[in-house]
């Protein structure tokens, strides 16, 4: 008979270690605070500032496939490892060179991978320790370390880049995610075999898939690819603003535009928490349509918001903690869609497959918007409209969601 105090104990110590691992591995979203150095000190212009955030971001999101198999039979300490070495060196490598593949290779190969395989080592063992009825609240705690990291990242990247330069900061930085991401892992931990998470209060909840499916059997289901859709609208609309958020707020801000990625930040991590809580009470798919609905609106009202120039920069930072908010809530819906359909057994790999709709998205999004963004003279607005509209069609696509948590 399991002890109410192991599953308790160990099953926060495990969520609040992966949590830890969410915020030193969120460096990728201060890339819009490493832009501005990478231009002055190497004379980058155009795409070259963005490709290795983009590359980055596909990376991550496909080397979750494999990271997932990897936690799935050698466990998530032995994988959140692998995951603080390869972050590590990714970072040491672009410290020694201003070179563009370099930086390709660096930040956006290996930096990708380390955070594809910490990530997906994060969540699994800990909703393993919970029952049901707390899958969306566990899920949204592990990964609002990923979103929150910009709070702490980017005034410390303010101060470190401004008193150490670029590469010496990449090399500072790179030591330390090593160490934080290497030691954390060791308190990851699956629950003992025979272990049950059950409680009373999950026997009226709706339980989670009958069978553990396989990656090769959600292929083939119809709802896999809706669900990928989905996510690849609700992440690629608000990656778009993530990665451009600090040339916004720098029209209004000036250098105090770090203010406005850290304040996002906080909407970022505070809607995978909530959103989680709330699909945990009234479903998966109600709070998903809701999420996009919003962030639909949002998209729209940032049209006039960032084409006047007399917008406030409070205006400004609350636009942005909204759009993060609701950005946010994806990463905590998806993962606990794949528990609810597919069951744990096999939920590294299968929520990895489903989330290459976040690189897919990553990728495509801002792509998107930098071309709209050129060929309008610099305006928005195009982006925004094309980005309102898709999360109007992806909200409608939610109604044909069926998930033991609607």
């Amino acid at each position: 008979m399991d002890s109410p105090n192991l599953s308790k104990n160990h099953g926060w110590i495990v969520a609040l270690s992966g949590l830890g691992i969410n915020l030193a591995l969120g460096v990728l979203y201060t890339w819009s605070m490493f832009k501005e150095s990478i231009s002055k000190e190497f004379g980058w212009q155009g795409s070259q500032l963005n490709d290795p955030y983009a590359l980055c971001c596909l990376v991550f999101a496909f080397a979750m496939i494999l990271a997932g198999r990897c936690q799935d039979k050698f466990g998530p300490r032995v994988t959140a490892t692998i995951g603080g070495l390869l972050v590590g060196a990714g970072m040491v490598l672009i410290s020694t060179s201003n070179s563009y593949s370099v930086w390709l290779l660096g930040f956006g190969v290996l930096v990708g991978m380390g955070i594809g395989f910490g990530y997906s080592s994060a969540t699994p063992p800990a909703l393993k320790w919970f029952p049901p009825a707390k899958t969306g609240l566990v899920a949204g705690i592990v990964v609002a370390g990923f979103g929150l990291a910009p709070v702490y990242l980017a005034p410390t990247s303010q101060y470190v880049l401004a008193h150490f330069g670029l590469q010496k900061s990449m090399l500072l930085f790179g030591a330390a995610f090593t160490v934080i991401v290497c030691g954390l892992a060791q308190m990851l931990k699956n629950p003992p075999l025979g272990f049950s998470a059950a409680s009373k209060s999950s026997s009226s909840v709706a339980q989670t898939a009958v069978n553990d499916a396989t990656a090769s059997q959600i292929l083939r289901r119809p709802m896999f690819y809706l669900l990928w859709v989905i996510y690849a609208i609700g992440a690629g609309a608000g990656l778009m603003v993530i990665a451009s958020v600090s040339g916004m707020a720098k029209k209004s801000m000036g250098s105090q535009a770090f203010i406005a990625v850290a304040v996002m930040a906080i909407g970022n991590a505070g809607g995978r928490v909530i959103a989680g809580i709330l699909s945990d009470k009234i479903g998966r798919r109600w709070t998903l349509m809701l999420v996009l609905l919003i962030q639909a609106g949002l998209m729209f009202i940032a049209i006039p918001v960032t084409s006047s120039k007399e917008t406030l920069p409070f205006v400004i930072v609350m636009l942005a903690t909204l759009i993060g908010f609701n950005y946010g809530a994806n990463l905590a819906l998806f993962p606990s869609f794949t528990k609810d359909l597919w069951g744990l057994k096999n939920f590294g790999v299968n929520y990895g497959v489903l989330f290459t709709a976040w690189g897919v998205g990553g990728l495509v999004f801002p792509k998107v918007q930098q071309i709209l963004t050129a060929n309008s003279g610099g305006s928005f607005q195009s982006s925004f409209i094309a980005s309102g509209t898709l999360l109007c069609i992806g909200a409608i696509l939610t109604l044909f969601i069926r998930s033991p948590r609607d």
